[in-house]
């Protein structure tokens, strides 16, 4: 008889947890932007709205199953869906690999889990949620006393919230007075101090400049192929949210290496 080994089984449980919270992140992508309450009502087909079914709410498998339509009216629906589940519980399994029963595991998991919703978000619509950046402000302080020597620390924290959000303020206000015009809105200020709270201010920094190297390249793409123009808004956050990401599993490294150079 087949016994998975104490290891594997945790990390199958693991997916399968983060897999049922990337639905609710779902939730959360689509009725944050609209004032929506993420808890009642049940979900419910956006074209039709015919109440979902239990079936239909299996994450990744529901999707497969209905091949990607409802069943009622045979809308598309979003691959945002499969792909949040999908990163969800990867990102849950990879963390509980990576960081093991600790509270910088907690720590890590609630960022990410609000880095997916203001990614998905930010690139839809171009928008980041004070409901989600300004309580994770304080949650990430709030952190940064339960995490350790691993963590950031409540000081680095702090100066993580100061210059995440001051840095970029202070960016935004000379755009503005040079331009006459916005670059970056008040919800990128309040997305940077966010992650500061919860990495600190050198990866803070470091999450800024990997955020701007992606977006440059990312913009200097659409414009060569015709797709953007100098004027074309990039969703920023977006960019944020991959270099925060990378930044808490290898930001130390790589500023380990950098300094190294010197």
């Amino acid at each position: 008889m087949f016994v998975m080994p104490t290891g594997a089984f945790a990390l199958v449980v693991a997916a399968l947890f983060g897999a049922l919270i990337g639905s609710f992140l779902n939730v959360c992508i689509y009725r944050l932007p609209k004032g929506s309450s993420i808890v009642w009502p049940a979900s419910a087909c956006p074209t039709c709205g015919r109440a979902l079914s239990w079936f239909e709410n299996i994450p990744v498998m529901s999707f497969a199953f209905l091949r990607g339509r409802c069943r009622t009216c045979g809308s598309p629906i979003a691959w945002r869906y499969p792909i949040v589940e999908a990163l969800t519980a990867t990102m849950f399994a990879l963390a509980w690999w990576y960081y093991g029963p600790t509270p910088l595991l907690a720590s890590r998991l609630v960022f990410g889990c609000a880095l997916i919703v203001l990614f998905a978000i930010d690139l839809e619509l171009h928008l980041l949620p004070n409901v989600i950046t300004l309580p994770g402000i304080a949650v990430g302080f709030l952190f940064s006393f339960l995490t350790g020597p691993k963590g950031p620390g409540w000081l680095s924290s702090l100066i993580g919230i100061v210059v995440g959000g001051g840095v970029l303020f202070l960016i935004a206000e000379g755009y503005y007075r040079v331009r006459h015009e916005e670059g970056l809105g008040m919800g990128d200020v309040k997305m940077l101090a966010m992650i500061g709270a919860f990495l600190g201010w050198p990866l803070t920094l470091l999450s800024l400049m990997l955020a701007s190297f992606t977006g440059t390249i990312v913009g200097l793409a659409m414009i060569a192929t015709g797709l953007g123009t100098m004027k074309y808004a990039l969703p920023f956050g977006t960019f944020l949210a991959i270099g925060a990401a990378i930044s808490a599993v290898a930001g130390q490294g790589i500023l380990d290496w950098y300094l190294g150079q010197w």
